[in-house]
């Protein structure tokens, strides 16, 4: 009796950290957080995005600079003019800020022209053909648009006083302003920037994350290393792993550029924007996990298919394809056809967030393109599942997809 009780134990239990222990709905997150740290610690995908980085605040930096930079041109005259020019150097600033213009008398015109071709000044306002002429050595439109509004104004000034008038009675009801339906000139400018900011960033991550979740696959399928993970791994866990590692990969690094490009933009003359521009740019994040995932289980399916890498470019090209369309529909749709194609998935990615930012889209309208770009990623992934447990481990070849989806499991 002492001794069978000594010789009896009680059983091992397994150790939490070992991947044969860990519970069924944990597998994913193994492959998830594998799939996050092989990437975080990719020396080329750090320095990609810095680099994008660099290059965002770069422009905005460029955009401050151009946008705040005055710029200064001395402009020629003759003793008869010079009246003229100091009249056009007053009125210039009030024109263009970022005019201004300072008068130099020479004595002839031929010291005025050989002032403008050695660049001791940069034009000569001077009268001919029935006006003014303005001669440049080269195109200078800031100065050329200041310089004819300021004359303008001037001659109109002279004659409207021998008219016993003024020059603003004179000009009474003959200005035309514009007037945007959907905010002003330089919001809507703003929003082009801002829907082919969307178009590029889905463009650049879904091109360039399922590509990545492409290769994995098929590098562990033609490699046989999926055979052995398999006995450890359920396949849709795996399957959901890589696409949930990718994707929080993919949202983080739109976020960081979403980011730099707000808060640069906070530093630029269209500051005041920023709030008004934030709201839209939280739809986008919204909308592009939504559109990621509808394609990111469709590009490990594209992984799946093939047998060697070389067979990825003919497997993937469907794909390619669908996110070129989603990418030139957010640049070159318009009117009715976008408003119609932002309820349509994979395409309301890109065109919802875009007309939010444009304004005037009631709050149902995002709503129920979010309810059916859902609905389409829902069914995207469980084709995808089907058609990936079926094709991932055959090695005979390319797989085709008719064939994966009728195979046995």
């Amino acid at each position: 009796m002492t001794a069978l009780r000594a010789t009896t134990s009680t059983p091992a239990q397994p150790d939490a950290d070992s991947p044969n222990s860990a519970r069924p709905q944990a597998f994913w997150s193994i492959v998830m957080r594998r799939e996050i740290l092989i990437k975080l610690t990719d020396k080329a995908f750090i320095f990609g995005t810095a680099l994008t980085v660099a290059i965002i605040a770069g422009v905005l930096a460029f955009s401050t600079w151009r946008g705040e930079r005055t710029t200064t041109y001395t402009v020629a005259n003759l003793p008869a003019d010079t009246a003229m020019v100091e009249a056009s150097a007053k009125l210039a600033s009030s024109i263009d800020d970022k005019v201004v213009i300072h008068p130099r008398t020479y004595p002839d015109s031929a010291a005025a022209t050989a002032a403008v071709r050695d660049g001791a000044a940069d034009a000569w306002l001077h009268p001919g053909g029935g006006g003014w002429v303005l001669t440049t050595d080269g195109p200078e439109s800031s100065l050329l648009n200041s310089v004819q509004q300021a004359v303008r104004t001037t001659v109109l000034e002279r004659q409207a006083s021998r008219l016993g008038t003024t020059a603003a009675a004179l000009q009474a009801g003959s200005t035309v302003d514009a007037a945007f339906l959907k905010g002003d000139a330089t919001k809507a400018n703003l929003a082009k920037a801002f829907g082919f900011a969307f178009s590029f960033l889905f463009y650049m991550a879904a091109l360039m994350f399922g590509i990545q979740i492409a290769n994995s696959v098929v590098e562990e399928k033609q490699s046989r290393i999926v055979e052995i993970i398999a006995t450890s791994i359920p396949l849709r866990h795996l399957l959901a792993g890589k696409v949930l590692g990718n994707t929080v990969l993919a949202l983080l690094q739109i976020v960081v550029y979403s980011g730099v490009g707000l808060a640069g933009m906070a530093f630029t003359p269209y500051r005041s924007y920023v709030t008004a521009f934030g709201g839209p740019v939280g739809w986008f994040l919204v909308f592009f996990v939504a559109g990621f995932l509808a394609l990111a289980s469709l590009w490990a399916v594209a992984g799946s298919l093939a047998s060697r890498t070389e067979d990825l470019q003919s497997t993937t090209t469907p794909l390619t394809m669908i996110i070129m369309v989603v990418f030139f529909s957010g640049m070159f749709l318009d009117g009715t056809a976008r408003e119609i194609a932002s309820f349509v998935p994979p395409l309301s990615t890109v065109l919802m967030p875009i007309r939010i930012v444009e304004g005037g889209v009631p709050l149902w309208q995002p709503v129920l393109a979010l309810l059916l770009l859902g609905l389409f990623a829902a069914g995207t992934i469980l084709v995808g599942e089907r058609l990936y447990r079926r094709s991932l481990l055959q090695n005979r070849g390319r797989v085709s997809i008719r064939a994966a989806w009728s195979s046995a499991e």
